[in-house]
């Protein structure tokens, strides 16, 4: 699997700090390498949101949110708790 984003994570974490940045890129990377294997991405914060969409943690109090297309995870949300029901209201 491959990590693969859209513009929109981007700005949602420019406001981090380059640890807090590290370890977005580490979920990310730890999330693909897990996806699809179910025992392996149990401990890994990884939950199935709705059909297409799901969530890993980065840290404490940061979600990403990404959604499988083949080979690849495409990321396409970071945020809050908070910040992720607002995208997950406007989505729908």
């Amino acid at each position: 699997m491959n990590a693969v984003y859209d513009k929109r994570p981007l700005r949602c974490i420019r406001r981090l700090s380059d640890r807090e940045l590290m370890v977005v890129h580490a979920a990310m990377h730890g999330t693909t390498a897990a996806f699809g294997r179910p025992h392996v991405h149990a401990g890994s914060g990884v939950q199935r949101l709705h059909e297409n969409l799901y969530e890993c943690r980065a840290g404490l109090g940061l979600r990403l949110l990404f959604e499988p297309h083949g080979d690849e995870l495409l990321f396409v949300f970071a945020g809050n708790h908070d910040e992720v029901r607002a995208f997950l209201k406007n989505r729908h």
